[in-house]
């Protein structure tokens, strides 16, 4: 009782002497700091335990590491048991759901959010499943900045504004790259870059950095120095990997795509697990370059070293021929899309952010060594790794901003800044006109469930037109005479008539201009079908339920229509759409998704 005393008391006090808007900084820096924490959390537990785990060693007559065989087996029934038994929910990529609390929910997410991602990703990854830990951690902060707003009674676009710096604050915090973790939440949560969400979105990832560095120390990500200067000449070998970049990010999209669906289909969790764990344990004994995350193979690319890709793998006899190298790194490429998806699918938890990064610095590698080994001018493996990070990152994130400037955060400089504008761009254009939309958000944007910057295009998608149809329509049946018509228009307080078939089906409508010389005529009363007396419709009168909402605007727009008739795909009668009815609630969404 006394903390809610004391919590009332606060609130009243904190309403009477300081602003929303001085509150919401505030609240920013509190939640980047947490966010910060959750990250640096996060990426110690996984980080230790793997190192912990790759100690044990059995090796096998062919080579490789048993252990490894068994560890994500070990990580998925964790994984399953914790969702199952605590979460008692879905859990999945953990983004898509932030992203449809942004569109549908107003910004709230349930306070167990703050800790489920968290905890069963570390149980996914520690123990090598080939996913990343930074959507399960953007997850975990924005469930965080959620539940903050909501305590402290912040309106919905405040919380929506702290969802946002929780996922900025963890981004920053996990990367030490605090521009990144803004331009994360501008472009995949799709926040607008205005003055009001700019400075909490910043002040939420300087915390988060601020606390990343405190506890774990200077050390970049990649702790990395860009090799020579780039010069015009190098240009065209950046384009052909924006290229290259392109076709492995639409791989990796379909891929994932497929391999999930693939899973889902399995009847039960049980079986699903089972074969998950025993493909999983498979792929990574063969190539152990897809446990856990896999920065730890990509940092020795980045410094020019592939001999790490051969540890404990059964196939280290290759590492002495550079073509044999050069078809291994293609397989890993392909096979990372393939473990990724399968974690996923079986029942893991984790996110595609880290493996997209992953996939695209042994792109770059690969692209560079080919070129070196086809006689090319020499170029530089390390710089060439880097750009097919950000393209990659790119072609799956459609965020080709934040992984820019991820990259030049992370390495500690600008010194690529060309040649990462030039290939992420040519991937943008490339995967743009197959994939509209991002890895996370393209599920949401085919229900109708994407919020995005064009305010005008998302009020229409997202407005639910189920609630705007007016059912208090008077019918008439197939088969009806006009006297029967007169007794509906007796009842009736509208000027519209649907006529029905006994089934429901729907057959036409009459208006009441069209039969008003013919109602006081009573000896037409039982000599009139009521067939007779419908209006004729075009396809343009008519709109069917699963109809997009923008092809329901335009004929609104196009035949300067005031009511259009709403039937479901079986040609059942559902009710009608007013036009001002639709434009009223049109005005209202848009205030209540406006940014400021």
């Amino acid at each position: 009782m006394n903390w809610q005393k004391m919590y009332k008391r606060f609130i009243v006090w904190r309403m009477r002497h300081l602003s929303d808007r001085v509150f919401l900084l505030m609240l920013s820096v509190v939640v980047g700091l947490l966010s910060g924490l959750a990250a640096v959390l996060l990426k110690t537990l996984v980080h230790l335990t793997n190192l912990w785990l790759l100690e044990f060693n059995i090796p096998t007559f062919v080579g490789g590491n048993l252990l490894i065989l068994v560890y994500p087996a070990i990580g998925i029934l964790l994984t399953i048991l914790f969702v199952r038994y605590v979460v008692k929910g879905q859990i999945g990529h953990g983004l898509p759901s932030v992203l449809l609390s942004l569109s549908r929910k107003g910004g709230v997410l349930p306070a167990r959010n703050m800790y489920s991602s968290l905890v069963a990703s570390t149980l996914t990854v520690a123990f090598g499943g080939s996913v990343g830990l930074e959507a399960p951690i953007a997850s975990t902060g924005s469930a965080i900045g959620s539940n903050i707003g909501r305590f402290f009674r912040l309106s919905a676009h405040d919380v929506k504004m702290l969802l946002g710096c929780g996922a900025a604050g963890a981004i920053a915090g996990i990367f030490k790259a605090p521009i990144a973790g803004v331009l994360f939440v501008i472009e995949v949560f799709m926040f607008d870059m205005t003055a009001t969400s700019i400075l909490p979105l910043m002040l939420s990832a300087v915390s988060a950095s601020t606390v990343a560095y405190f506890l774990m120390g200077n050390d970049l990500q990649f702790a990395f120095t860009v090799v020579g200067e780039v010069g015009l000449s190098q240009i065209p070998y950046y384009i052909v990997l924006g290229i290259f970049c392109a076709a492995v990010s639409l791989y990796f999209l379909r891929v994932t795509d497929k391999v999930e669906e693939w899973f889902s289909r399995r009847r039960t969790q049980a079986r699903r697990a089972l074969i998950g764990a025993v493909a999983l344990g498979i792929m990574i004994f063969l190539f152990p370059p897809l446990f856990g995350e896999g920065y730890a193979f990509l940092t020795e690319l980045l410094n020019g070293s592939d001999s790490m890709l051969f540890e404990h793998s059964v196939f280290a006899s290759l590492c002495e021929n550079n073509w044999l190298v050069l078809a291994y790194l293609l397989v890993l490429i392909l096979m990372k899309a393939v473990a990724t998806a399968t974690t996923i699918g079986c029942g893991g938890v984790g996110g595609t952010f880290g493996p997209s990064l992953i996939v695209g610095g042994m792109s770059g590698y690969f692209v560079c060594m080919l070129s070196n080994q086809l006689g090319l001018p020499e170029q530089s493996t390390a710089n060439f790794a880097l750009v097919g990070m950000a393209a990659v990152m790119t072609g799956v994130m459609h965020a080709p901003f934040m992984a820019i400037f991820l990259i030049a955060e992370i390495t500690g400089g600008y010194a690529l800044m060309v040649p990462l504008l030039v290939a992420s761009s040519v991937t943008y254009l490339c995967v743009s006109p197959f994939e509209r939309h991002s890895i996370y958000a393209r599920k949401l944007a085919e229900q109708g469930d994407l919020l995005t910057h064009d305010k005008d295009t998302s009020a229409w998608q997202l407005m639910d037109m189920r609630k705007l149809i007016e059912t208090n329509f008077v019918v008439v049946r197939e088969g009806d005479k006009l006297r029967d018509l007169i007794e509906a228009i007796k009842y009736s307080k509208r000027n519209i008539f649907p006529v029905l078939a006994e089934d429901d089906k729907f057959l036409g409508v009459i208006l009441l201009d069209d039969v008003r010389h013919i109602i006081f005529r009573p000896e037409l009363y039982d000599n009139t079908d009521v067939m007779d007396l419908m209006h004729p419709l075009s396809e343009g009168d008519i709109v069917r339920i699963s109809d997009p909402p923008a092809e329901v605007v335009n004929k609104f727009k196009v035949g300067n229509r005031y009511n259009l008739i709403v039937i479901d795909d079986k040609e059942y009668y559902l009710g009608f759409l007013s036009r001002a009815n639709t434009f009223s609630a049109y005005r209202r969404f848009v205030s209540s998704i406006s940014e400021e």
